[in-house]
């Protein structure tokens, strides 16, 4: 492929304005320090979430009342006193369907479908997925992969012009490249390193709110069971590590979390 300049230009152009883009929307990630690419504001994030929420909410059977959401709901309130974040305005419910999930979007809002509720077992087991998710939330992660996304597509916008005058067939394949490489390189990564994000938060806060830490690699073990470890991809093609990465990681961390709980809490039987 010959180069030119008409090819050039608008990939030297999106590489100054990446890298610009990227030094002045640089913010520290709660609790880890890692630093982030973050271009809104909390109050432009929170509004996102909240209208994702509200309309995810119209369309499930949401539970109103009983005592597994106001246990659900106990469990999160505790997490979130300890998540320092006095901007969210944290909302939990509990969702009626099948899915083995959970899920926070910006600005607080978390809920949790009944199918996981087995899997959690118990209130540690529980206090491990609302650890979780509100980590997403204090970390910005929705607000991060929304950055990422727009770099991207700013990315292919330059070169889909750098190869304006190919042919359709050698554009085809250039471009069908830089999207799996894009997507294998850059936004699964991403997505997997927010997830074992989550979990380390996760399991600091749940400590600090005075929940057993060592109940995590407990809980990832029974997911393992009830997901069925063959139904999942290969790790490098996943939004998620896998569950004996989160086992083995959650392990290790455990006796820093099992430090923060002794600062904070009173002495409990192991």
């Amino acid at each position: 492929m010959r180069l030119t300049v008409t090819r050039v230009a608008p990939i030297v152009l999106f590489l100054l304005y990446a890298g610009y883009y990227y030094m002045t929307h640089l913010e520290n990630v709660p609790i880890t320090g890692r630093q982030q690419l973050v271009d809104l504001t909390s109050e432009e994030e929170k509004k996102l979430g909240m209208q994702s929420y509200q309309e995810i909410l119209q369309q499930s059977k949401v539970v109103q009342s009983g005592d597994l959401i106001s246990q659900i709901r106990k469990i999160g309130e505790r997490i979130a006193a300890v998540a320092n974040l006095p901007q969210a305005d944290w909302e939990f419910n509990l969702i009626n369907a099948p899915q083995l999930n959970a899920f926070a979007l910006p600005g607080g809002k978390v809920a949790v479908y009944t199918g996981i509720v087995p899997v959690a077992e118990n209130v540690n087991g529980m206090a491990v997925i609302m650890g979780h998710e509100v980590g997403h939330v204090i970390a910005r992660h929705g607000a991060e992969r929304l950055a990422y996304e727009k770099l991207k597509n700013l990315g292919m916008l330059a070169m889909t012009v750098s190869v304006s005058d190919m042919d359709f067939q050698t554009q085809a394949v250039v471009m069908g490249a830089l999207g799996l490489g894009s997507h294998y390189g850059m936004m699964l990564p991403f997505s997997r390193l927010h997830e074992s994000e989550a979990d380390y938060i996760g399991l600091l806060l749940m400590s600090r709110a005075c929940f057993d830490p060592k109940e995590a690699p407990k809980f990832w073990q029974r997911m393992a069971k009830a997901a069925g470890d063959g139904k999942q991809p290969a790790e490098f093609m996943s939004t998620h590590p896998s569950h004996n990465t989160r086992i083995k990681q959650l392990q290790q961390w455990i006796p820093e979390a099992l430090q923060e709980k002794a600062k904070v809490c009173k002495r409990q039987s192991a």
